[in-house]
């Protein structure tokens, strides 16, 4: 099979995994509102998905990693988060929903961290050019904010769950589609995992990536909401959630030339620094349009250029027989922990002391990043292959 066939197989299952992200991230706390959830309620059914992350994929990944059978444990990941996907049909109550997403998450988290070690084994020596990959999952999220955006000013919030349910058929088609790979030999396959991690700049950098995703937990939870209830249409929503996502492409387009400029470790510096400008934006200057806009623009440094550095530098620190299990090690820690306690966090902060406060909060997360980057001594002066 050729390479361009692989190529458009693995953005395929991008396409539809962020696809699912640009349905739930935006629109989920909106329907969880329509069935009159309070703050606190949402903010514990939306972090469902990080506490997921946190769990699922170092199951996973040791099972692939075991067994070699990464391709395999993809498919059976996806099967089972669609099969449990269906029963938000079936409830409304909080312990119901909690239960179904509970079971959805715990399989549609195992397999990104799985298919992220196959694109970077797929790629081989041109790791750079993962960006350029993953931005079919960019397109995917655009595609879904966008159309959902526009389409809940005119149908009922309920049709969400039947645009998951699309996704989750995507997800499961090309995961059947994605290629297999050799795990490659590497000197440090004889080590313990537990040993490539307690590194001072895996630690360090594991510990800045924690506390981005703690920021971005308010974002992802209350975001809509806080729009919404300032005024704006559902359609406008929509589209400061594509306009993020739009400059997040052209960042992982620019990656490869990035990367040879700067280095991961200058991206990621940038990464927090934008963070930090950003949330306080969104805490404070929501009615001002062009404002809003540019902390929509700043994504592509706070997602985009962020995502792309880390899995980069993960890729670089766990290789040979550990590398499914870094991903999900980084997962899970990052993405997983990190965004349980943003959003778990962001439901009291949000009742008790309102917007501006909680993105001051996010803002203050990006901050300690930067600082714990540039503290680590080392990490701030690796210079990292591209």
């Amino acid at each position: 099979m050729s390479t361009k066939n692989y190529h458009w197989r693995i953005a395929g299952f991008y396409f539809f995994y962020y696809a699912f992200v640009g349905m739930f991230a935006p629109y989920w706390s909106l329907y969880l509102q329509s069935i009159h959830f309070s703050a606190i309620e949402i903010g514990i059914l939306m972090s469902t998905q990080p506490v997921m992350r946190m769990v699922a994929p170092n199951i996973w990944g040791w099972l692939a990693d075991h067994t070699g059978k990464r391709r395999e444990v993809v498919v059976a990941a996806a099967s089972l988060s669609a099969a449990f996907y269906v029963g938000v049909f079936f409830t409304t109550s909080f312990w119901g929903l909690l239960l179904v997403l509970v079971l959805m998450s715990f399989f549609w988290s195992a397999s990104i961290p799985l298919v992220e070690a196959t694109t970077l084994s797929y790629l081989g020596k041109n790791t750079e050019h993962y960006g350029r990959i993953r931005s079919w999952g960019s397109v995917g999220f655009i595609v879904a904010v966008v159309g959902l955006g526009y389409a809940f000013d005119y149908i009922a919030i309920a049709w969400l769950l039947w645009a998951g349910l699309v996704c989750e058929i995507g997800i499961l088609l090309f995961a059947r589609q994605i290629p297999r790979t050799e795990v490659e030999v590497h000197h440090a396959d004889s080590l313990p995992i537990r040993q490539l991690l307690m590194q001072p700049k895996v630690l360090a950098l594991f510990g800045a990536c924690f506390l981005m995703s703690v920021a971005h937990g308010p974002y992802y939870t209350f975001y809509s909401i806080y729009l919404v209830e300032h005024g704006y249409a559902k359609s406008a929503v929509g589209g400061l959630w594509a306009l993020g996502v739009i400059c997040e492409i052209g960042v992982f387009f620019l990656m490869p030339a990035l990367v040879r400029r700067f280095g991961y470790v200058r991206i990621m510096l940038a990464s927090f620094a934008a963070a930090a400008v950003r949330f306080v934006l969104i805490g404070w200057t929501v009615d001002i349009v062009v404002l809003l806009l540019f902390a929509q623009v700043l994504h592509a440094m706070t997602f985009g250029a962020y995502h792309a550095a880390s899995v980069g530098m993960v890729h670089e620190f766990f290789r040979g027989r550990h590398q499914s299990k870094g991903q999900a090690l980084f997962g899970s820690v990052t993405y997983g922990a990190g965004g349980m306690l943003g959003s778990l966090a962001s439901g009291p902060i949000w009742q008790h002391y309102g917007a501006s406060v909680l993105y001051s909060f996010s803002a203050l997360m990006g901050l300690l990043g930067l600082l714990l980057m540039l503290w680590k001594p080392g990490i701030a002066g690796d210079r990292q292959p591209g």
